[in-house]
């Protein structure tokens, strides 16, 4: 497999990877979280002038028709920014409308930068298992009714629609029953929708979703009624290999921090870097990013597997691992800071905060283990 990347993406990354050390500097950050919206409008119009709200997307929608690889760099370099913008959660709703089809024109919308989405999968009891549904779509004349209540809809109040998973048949008590689930694209002016926009503690932004008879038209429709689980299975994996890839991004902000914070700090006459004990925890954090690296980047090379299960299986022990990394690498940076790592004043502790979030969104490490494990091929087969 070949690692390297061409000069196109070099350059999509270069030119992402400049915006955020000039315009997108810790200090705006804190600005823009702590604003009424937690975003910027000048930051997305920025990222549409990039062309980073195309990448993904066909050319059909004005798009450029990028793969997940591409994205795997434009991703690492909003992780290192710890970019707030709600451009995964944008990205990840055009996926869902990039594999059901039929949605070309919303599709240019978002290309254009004029249109931000927003998941709604989750809800209280689900935690991780995007199948547990208790929203119900009701048929009812020529579209369905909606009622339920989604959780943690990451910039949710910050979009202009939604896309809604929801039961129009199956059994929402029987936990593996995917059958019956079909994904709406809703808009949040829809009568009957209530969004409650709160602050996450890595900074960005969420909503819970209240859906009170919601009519919606068969135009709504993201796929087909009932049918609507491999493409939110899918979906959800390419979000899981995009959330790797900002892990990466972010780890690699945090070690290149500590790794400085090591170089400056003067203990008993010395900076502390060259204290041997520190720099087997420093050789220790190399590894696990190192090895997280290199399993994002599977991850992205894999998403787009026709083969179901090898996708499934890559993302998950990606998704894994790098939750693993995450976590080490952060905690032993916060400690190698001292007292000081868990300020609010040093953006080593805002890129741990992301970090624990990102190892919890679409799936923790038990879950994805979990995951990989139940996937054909794990166990050899018994022979006589």
């Amino acid at each position: 497999m070949d690692f390297n990347f061409n000069q196109e993406q070099q350059q999509f990354a270069d030119a992402l990877g400049r915006w955020v050390d000039k315009d997108y500097r810790f200090e705006t950050r804190q600005k823009i979280i702590h604003s009424a919206t937690g975003t910027s409008d000048a930051a997305w119009a920025t990222l549409a002038e990039l062309g980073m709200t195309a990448l993904p997307l066909p050319a059909s929608a004005g798009g450029f028709d990028g793969t997940a690889v591409d994205m795997l760099l434009v991703m690492q370099e909003l992780g290192r920014g710890l970019v707030v913008e709600p451009y995964l959660a944008t990205m990840l709703g055009a996926r869902f409308l990039t594999l059901a089809g039929g949605h070309d024109g919303v599709l240019e919308q978002v290309a254009g930068g004029s249109l931000k989405l927003a998941c709604a999968l989750g809800e209280r009891q689900s935690r991780h298992d995007l199948h547990d549904i208790a929203t119900t779509a009701t048929g009812s004349g020529d579209g369905f009714v909606l009622d339920g209540i989604k959780s943690v809809v990451i910039h949710g109040a910050q979009a202009g629609a939604l896309i809604v998973s929801a039961r129009s048949s199956g059994n929402q008590a029987n936990q593996d029953d995917t059958d019956g689930i079909s994904l709406f694209l809703v808009p949040v002016d829809t009568p009957g929708v209530t969004l409650r926009d709160y602050r996450t503690i890595d900074g960005q932004r969420a909503a819970t979703v209240t859906l009170v008879q919601v009519v919606l038209g068969h135009d709504a429709l993201v796929g087909q009624a009932g049918q609507g689980w491999p493409v939110l299975d899918a979906a959800a994996d390419y979000g899981a290999a995009l959330l790797c890839a900002e892990a990466v991004g972010a780890m690699d902000a945090i070690f290149a921090a500590t790794l400085e914070y090591l170089k400056t700090r003067q203990q008993f006459g010395a900076p502390i870097g060259k204290f041997q004990a520190l720099q087997h925890r420093m050789a220790d954090m190399f590894i696990h990013l190192e090895q997280a690296r290199s399993m994002a980047m599977l991850a992205a090379a894999k998403v787009d597997s026709e083969d179901v299960f090898e996708r499934r299986r890559t993302v998950s022990a990606a998704k894994a691992r790098v939750g693993q990394a995450a976590t080490f690498v952060g905690q032993q940076a916060v400690q190698l800071h001292g007292g000081m790592g868990v300020t609010d004043e040093l953006p080593a502790a805002h890129h741990f905060k992301r970090l624990s979030m990102i190892a919890l969104t679409l799936g923790d490490v038990e879950h994805h283990i979990e995951r990989f494990i139940a996937q054909p091929g794990f166990f050899p087969t018994e022979t006589a």
